[in-house]
């Protein structure tokens, strides 16, 4: 049984679009959801705490019995749906089971039915004499989630990605060897996009890493690979996009070959560029920068943490090697981050091309306290 404590450890982060909501998925198949704290008169320009706004349980434990395998209800990804009315609502994934979420608010409960008194129960019909309106009365906050959809059994093997298309309408979610679209409104059936599972699986060569839709353009989407490649694909172009419309692949330079190149070439990460003109993707050591109209190489390279390079082989023979790491743009596509060891971030800024490291602790948190 696991124990409460690692139950505890985040395995995704994601904010909303406005910045307010933070959600937060955990090993324990939970999802906390924070809000910011508005800016308080004393501290008028200060970030704001997140508190916690709701917690559920996304996903509970399984078992595939055809397969004699157990289904972690760890929450590998969560997205944030663009926001329609009073109402949020996400996507979480396990493994294998991704789920629609809707998060509402109550701050009012309506007093004085007709046929009902205070506690809810039928009134005797002979002693109601009069109609009144009922009125809304001001109540507790009450924050509720409610599940909305489950799109099940679209995939073998793990769900690495998912990702929201600008129509609002559709996502798709990636594994290993497959990418599917799915309808949000339909959940027995998603459409196979990417399918790389050769016919005999000792030919495989590489997996898909993860993927993800374009910012502006419905029918666009890119997917790396553990090779370090990017595919972006047109979904105009064909039903299938075992064909991609345009291959991003740095040419190897043979002086720095070795036995580890092509493991810490693997891209764990990519994301658009809010303007959708370029993608940044992270491998082992580096982020990289691409202009999506220049497949050759990247435009940029940034060195997240090169000591490491001499020290490969005790990293290999540790696991560490296949440590797989995030990225994200700024808002205004001017400043990168990732994560790299020790609880430290890495920043680089692409105009002045300086770069920061901050510390995340638990000491640099507590207020004015600058990072370290």
């Amino acid at each position: 049984m696991m124990s409460s404590f690692s139950a505890d450890v985040i395995s995704t982060v994601e904010f909303n679009h406005t910045g307010e909501l933070l959600a937060t998925g955990d090993k324990g198949g939970r999802v906390v959801i924070f809000q910011r704290e508005p800016e308080s008169k004393n501290a008028p320009h200060s970030q704001g705490e997140y508190d916690v706004y709701s917690t559920f349980q996304s996903h509970e434990p399984e078992f595939d019995y055809l397969k004699s395998l157990e289904i972690e209800e760890k929450i590998n990804k969560i997205k944030w749906l663009p926001q329609q009315n009073a109402a949020h609502s996400l996507l979480s994934t396990n493994d294998k089971t991704i789920k629609l979420w809707k998060i509402t608010e109550r701050d009012k409960r309506p007093e004085g039915y007709n046929l009902k008194d205070e506690e809810g129960k039928l009134k005797d019909l002979s002693t109601v004499t009069s109609l009144q309106v009922p009125v809304l009365k001001p109540m507790d906050l009450m924050v509720e989630v409610s599940p909305r959809r489950v799109f099940a059994n679209g995939h073998t093997y793990h769900i690495n990605s998912i990702s929201v298309n600008s129509d609002c309408e559709t996502y798709m979610s990636a594994d290993d060897l497959r990418i599917n679209l799915w309808h949000l409104a339909i959940t027995d059936r998603s459409f196979n996009i990417v399918d790389i599972k050769p016919a005999n699986m000792e030919d495989l060569t590489e997996v898909i890493t993860a993927s993800e839709f374009h910012p502006h353009h419905c029918n666009l989407f890119v997917y790396s690979s553990s090779k370090g490649s990017l595919r972006l694909c047109d979904m105009r172009a064909a039903a299938l996009c075992d064909k991609h419309s345009k291959l991003f692949e740095e040419p190897e330079d043979p002086s720095n070959r070795s036995f580890f190149s092509e493991i810490i070439s693997s891209v764990s990460d990519v994301k658009f560029s809010h303007s959708g003109r370029y993608m940044l993707t992270r491998d082992y050591l580096t982020v990289k920068v691409w202009d999506l109209n220049m497949e050759a190489r990247p435009i940029e390279t940034y060195q997240v943490h090169d000591y490491l390079r001499s020290k490969l082989c005790s990293l290999y023979e540790n696991d560490c090697i296949f440590d797989k790491f995030e990225c994200a743009w700024n808002g205004s596509d001017s400043v990168i981050m990732t994560g790299a060891y020790n609880n430290f971030f890495r920043m680089f800024d692409r105009n002045t091309k300086r770069d920061v490291t901050l510390e995340a602790s638990r000491e640099s948190s507590k207020p004015r306290a600058l990072p370290k």
